[in-house]
């Protein structure tokens, strides 16, 4: 046990010169007290075998002692010793790029296209805690939401703010490509991943998407993009005098833009079209996204101090009520 813990003030230890001078001051002065004679023998000075009382006219300098002992250990502060290990683990840079653009609102998914990639997007983050992740969103325009932060409370509480009309609509999957490239073009991860996550086709924005893939491929960055939307047509919620009305409308994804950036990139191109199979992609860029990292770990220290105090504040308290009562005028 000892040896997982350590001294925050070990200086503190010099004071158990004390203790010597203490026994050494206690003798001397029990020799001055107490006189001596010569006689032939001592068997009628032995004492009774009952008489415990005599045989602790020492308890007190023996329960003194100890309790010095006890306190300059507590002043020395022991603490638990700061434990560290070092291990392999998984982990990675991802930054999750997601369109918030007005067609997001489509319900063909429950409760709707962007809400159900919040939710599942938030499952995936709490499933990865050693990897460092980031937000970037993207309309009409894009910009970062979160910088790549291992806090993942500080993401997921930004996650669930994100919402339509943050930005001018459109879908600028460049744009938002190319601030997602940005956040991890400096980072020094040996794997570094884009997951893109759009609805429709590029309208908009001044980098076209390609482009950004030939950027991201540049520094090393994989990009796994995944189409949302059923086949067909989907249910369109419209605001009306007489209330919310639901149109069809065509579901357009550019599948071929999406496949050539993750082809460029050394990603993959997935297609979501409801709740389960959007959760299934991103188990999928779980498993395929393993990537093995040294880590120290490291565990805070913890005050022993309170214990040896104690017990000090008791052998000197025992003392205290011996002298005055059962043993009084014993103890010297």
């Amino acid at each position: 046990m000892l040896k997982d813990i350590e001294f925050a003030n070990p200086g503190f230890f010099w004071l158990l010169l004390l203790i010597p001078g203490m026994i050494a001051w206690y003798v001397w002065k029990a020799q001055q007290l107490h006189g001596s004679f010569s006689v032939s023998a001592v068997r009628g000075f032995s004492l009774p075998k009952k008489a415990v009382i005599p045989r602790l006219r020492h308890a007190g300098i023996v329960l003194r002692t100890l309790a010095l002992l006890l306190l300059i250990v507590a002043l020395a502060r022991p603490q638990s010793a700061l434990s560290w290990q070092n291990s392999t683990t998984e982990g990675i840079d991802i930054v999750i790029a997601s369109d918030i653009s007005g067609s997001m609102l489509a319900e063909d998914f429950k409760p709707n296209r962007l809400e159900a990639g919040k939710e599942i997007a938030i499952n995936f983050i709490k499933d990865r805690p050693d990897d460092r992740i980031g937000l970037v969103i993207f309309s009409g325009e894009a910009f970062t939401q979160c910088p790549l932060t291992i806090d993942h409370d500080v993401l997921i509480n930004l996650f669930k703010d994100i919402k339509n009309g943050m930005v001018n609509d459109g879908t600028s999957i460049g744009m938002g490509l190319a601030t997602a490239v940005n956040r991890l073009k400096d980072s020094e991860a040996k794997s570094k991943v884009i997951i893109l996550l759009t609805d429709g086709s590029n309208n908009g924005g001044s980098i076209p998407p390609v482009t950004a893939a030939e950027i991201a491929k540049k520094f090393n960055i994989r990009v796994y993009t995944v189409g949302v939307g059923t086949n067909g047509y989907a249910p369109y919620p419209v605001k009306t005098p007489f209330g919310t009305q639901y149109q069809k409308v065509k579901v357009d994804i550019d599948e071929g833009t999406l496949n050539k950036i993750a082809a460029a990139t050394g990603g993959k191109y997935f297609r979501a079209t409801n709740n389960e199979k959007l959760k299934q992609i991103y188990e999928q860029i779980d498993k395929l996204e393993k990537a093995k990292i040294d880590v120290t770990q490291y565990h805070k220290k913890t005050e022993c101090f309170l214990p040896f105090a104690l017990i000090a504040l008791f052998l000197l308290l025992t003392e205290f009520i011996l002298k005055n009562t059962l043993l009084k005028g014993a103890i010297t």
